[in-house]
């Protein structure tokens, strides 16, 4: 994959990720008076969908535009309840930012196409058929790639194709934003990919429309790529690895007499906690640093008996996804929603747990449980590894596997459960989630828990390799790139 690019606008620096070198560009306010200029030949910004990235990159996009000739203009159908949302962030008929969808796709100059995947492989061919040649398709996803690859389709070559991938869900996306006011450059990162460029300014459309979004850097990727590490990564260590590690430990600790509060703070409640934070600050190593030599036993043990058994189910998400299957399960599912629509996913006894236990909203009393987190980031470990051996750059790799889920993500099952987090998300994810979070589960139990439990010698060569990774320079590299501020969660819908 090259990774190279050039900005006619924006500045661009090279960064070194283990063995290899990549280039991006450092977001910041301070750019945000360069973005008339990138999108030269844009008058008007159409943001299609109000779902979890639709509501945050109009406004974020709205904001970054202030004072500029640009208008961004909310495109929804006709009758749609989220119109009501539109309208009570600012965005009207009466002014001219609110409109029916097809209607905005014909007047836009750049089309962003954020209304959920099953809708998108739906209502595509009417969407291009309403756009304007010569205007550029935006998306937030390589989702509408994978379909069209399955049914033997392609984009309109008239148009450019961009895409602009947040690597969080659209609620952290806005609130990173609102904080951004405060430290210039808060925010959440982003990969971009030209898949298509028409009139040579495809790179500087993506790129500026990141930076409005507030991101602290941009990286490159292909839209096939995003497709294959997003819908592969939310599945993994993102949402449902991280669902079906908490419940089976949870299971775990309960069943060796742990009292049910104290196993909830031992599993969720550490991993969302004081793993996920120090992961965010100071790297992996530098949770297995914090335990005593006991812990550390206990940690190594956890971590070599549970790479495997998570590998196992990652190759085999990664290989459904790139096959196209995982999409197409998508779809299926979306057309049976009429009959069985997503079911609740914090009813267990934990979950339920769990709501007790966060009544103490000053609560910081986790523990790193060294077997926790030995579960947790093998797997975490396994997603990288994996992501590396098929081909992925380590800009993506680390932000869909690692600072996703600390940064991002984990905070909103810290603030209220798992449903939050995961409902917060993409119906594509929150399908994800439901499907794999089991299989985890399942594997972990039968597998990783018993070889435990055996009292069989573990070879802890695996344990090695990941002190030995190229996934530490990694992370302290995008940790100097990281603005100095952690998420503030607040309470807010997926819409």
């Amino acid at each position: 994959m090259g990774l190279d690019f050039e900005s006619k606008v924006f500045e661009t620096r090279k960064i070194t990720l283990g063995n290899t070198e990549e280039r991006i560009v450092a977001g910041g306010r301070d750019l945000f008076p360069l973005l008339p200029k990138a999108f030269e030949g844009i008058n008007q910004i159409g943001v299609i969908g109000w779902s979890s990235q639709g509501p945050a990159q109009a406004q974020n996009l709205r904001e970054s535009l202030e004072g500029s000739d640009i208008k961004v203009v909310i495109g929804l159908r006709e009758g749609s309840s989220s119109m009501k949302e539109a309208e009570a962030v600012g965005f009207t008929k009466a002014n001219g930012t609110l409109g029916e969808m097809y209607e905005v796709c014909g007047q836009s100059d750049m089309v962003l196409l954020l209304i959920s995947d099953a809708a998108l492989a739906q209502n595509y061919k009417s969407i291009f058929t309403a756009m304007k040649p010569g205007s550029t398709i935006g998306l937030s996803h390589g989702f509408l790639l994978s379909h069209l690859q399955s049914v033997g389709e392609e984009f309109p070559k008239d148009m450019n194709v961009i895409a602009v991938c947040p690597k969080g869900m659209g609620p952290s996306v806005r609130r990173l934003y609102e904080q951004g006011r405060e430290v210039n450059g808060a925010g959440i990162n982003s990969s971009f990919a030209v898949h298509q460029d028409i009139n040579g300014r495809a790179t500087d459309y993506a790129l500026a429309w990141a930076i409005g979004l507030g991101s602290p850097f941009t990286f490159q990727t292909t839209l096939e790529s995003e497709y294959r590490s997003d819908i592969f990564g939310e599945r993994g260590i993102l949402l449902g690895a991280v669902h079906g590690i908490a419940e089976s430990l949870y299971a775990r600790f309960t069943g060796q007499g742990m009292k049910k509060d104290e196993a909830y703070i031992n599993t969720s409640e550490s991993i969302t906690g004081p793993i996920s934070k120090t992961i965010s600050r100071s790297g992996l190593m530098a949770v297995y640093d914090e335990l005593s030599d006991s812990e550390k036993a206990s940690f190594r043990k956890a971590y070599c008996a549970s790479y495997h058994p998570a590998r196992e189910i990652l190759e085999e998400i990664y290989d459904d996804v790139a096959s196209g299957n995982e999409v197409r399960s998508v779809i299926q599912a979306s057309d049976r929603f009429d009959r069985y629509p997503m079911g609740n996913i914090d009813t267990t006894d934990m979950w339920q747990v769990g709501e007790k236990v966060r009544e103490d909203e000053e609560r910081n009393y986790a523990p790193i449980n060294a077997e926790t987190a030995g579960v947790y980031m093998a797997t975490m470990m396994a997603q990288v590894d994996l992501l590396r051996d098929r081909g992925h750059p380590y800009s993506e790799i680390a932000n869909e596997s690692i600072i996703e889920a600390v940064d991002s993500l984990n905070p909103y099952m810290d603030f209220k459960g798992v449903s939050y987090m995961v409902d917060n998300c993409s119906t594509t994810a929150r399908l994800g989630a439901r499907k794999w979070a089991s299989r985890f589960d399942y594997i972990l139990k039968q597998q990783a828990y018993a070889k435990l439990d055996s009292g069989e010698q573990i070879d802890e060569k695996l344990f090695d390799e990941f002190a030995n990774s190229d996934i530490h320079q990694v992370l302290k590299v995008c940790a100097d790139l990281r603005p100095s501020v952690d998420i503030s969660v607040v309470k807010t819908h997926r819409g």
